[in-house]
């Protein structure tokens, strides 16, 4: 089967460009394991793989494995692959990644591997793909991203990874994580945004260049089709609440996709953003050091209080023994 599958791909893969226009589009119609209230009686398999079209997938990891449940894409070209993203689990025997990942490609065909940023949520998966054969993993540190994509000056410029009859456009994009990177896929006009924008919530590490990287990405892609943003994780309800954090239960789970309208309206709502939690039609906002370095300053006070307190309370008292 896997012979047959890879000579389909081959065979495709072969009448490109003439072929693209015919792949261009896809199947975003998937239905995701919700993963369960008790995750040692939930049996789904650790890793669900979603066929865009012949040459795109889109992975995902089971929810009990993980509540980061993180995405990950693998795009097919006729020289070589890309691997978004490594998910958050290293381990092969409980999160078969990179055997999965493998199986989908032609026999032979280089792969090359990139992260939207360095959390480890997006690279655990790395070692599993270290020794094979034909596998490039391109570092998830900032001086590897700059150096790997040749981004002089960092943040700016827009760069291309050529997969063979397919172009991938590496806009950086920081501000959840100095490292973060986006991807725009000219052949299937599919915007992979990691972190950055995704549907839940947005922790935003350095606001300013949360803002200057929205406003980028939005010039770059104003004038381009954009068939639907998809992200690094699900966080929302399908009414358009949020999941609770770290839940591994997702009964009423959103669809996936965003659409170019939620990134227009992106820098706005950055614009708008005070520094510790914000919610701005469908966005929300948080920056968790912010907020802890907040409650660390209150809970000082507090102290400081009590001591004062303590202090005033039993010099009266001593002051009234001597009266």
């Amino acid at each position: 089967m896997k012979r047959v599958h890879a000579l389909a791909v081959a065979v495709l893969l072969a009448f490109a460009p003439a072929a693209q226009a015919q792949t261009a589009s896809g199947s975003l119609d998937a239905k995701w394991s919700e993963g369960a209230q008790d995750c040692k009686a939930h049996f789904e398999p650790p890793l669900q793989v979603h066929r865009y079209n012949a040459t795109t997938y889109i992975l995902r990891e089971d929810l009990c494995s993980t509540f980061e449940a993180p995405f990950m894409y693998l795009l097919i070209g006729q020289k070589r692959a890309l691997l978004i993203d490594t998910g958050d689990v290293a381990d092969p025997k409980a999160m078969p990644l990179a055997k999965t990942v493998t199986a989908l490609l032609p026999h032979g065909l280089p792969l090359l591997v990139v992260h939207t940023h360095r959390h480890m949520d997006h690279r655990a998966g790395d070692p599993q793909f270290a020794t094979l054969p034909n596998v490039q993993v391109v570092g998830y540190d900032i001086d590897s991203v700059k150096r790997f994509y040749n981004f002089t000056p960092w943040p700016e410029g827009v760069a291309q990874v050529d997969l063979g009859e397919r172009v991938i456009d590496v806009l950086p994009t920081p501000g959840h994580n100095e490292t973060e990177v986006s991807f725009y896929d000219r052949n299937t006009a599919l915007f992979f945004s990691g972190d950055f924008l995704m549907p839940g919530r947005l922790l935003v590490d350095d606001a300013s260049a949360y803002v200057a990287s929205a406003n980028r990405a939005v010039a770059f892609l104003k004038d381009k089709p954009v068939r639907a943003i998809l992200a690094g994780h699900i966080e929302m309800t399908a009414d358009g609440g949020l999941e609770p954090w770290e839940s591994q239960y997702h009964p009423n789970e959103r669809a996936l996709p965003m659409t170019k309208a939620d990134l227009l309206a992106l820098p706005a709502a950055l614009a708008g953003f005070n520094g510790f939690y914000l919610q701005s039609g469908k966005f929300t906002m948080i920056n968790s050091l912010n907020i802890l370095d907040v409650g660390g300053i209150g809970v000082l006070i507090v102290i400081a209080g009590l001591i004062w307190f303590l202090i005033h309370f039993f010099r009266r008292r001593r002051r009234a023994r001597l009266a």
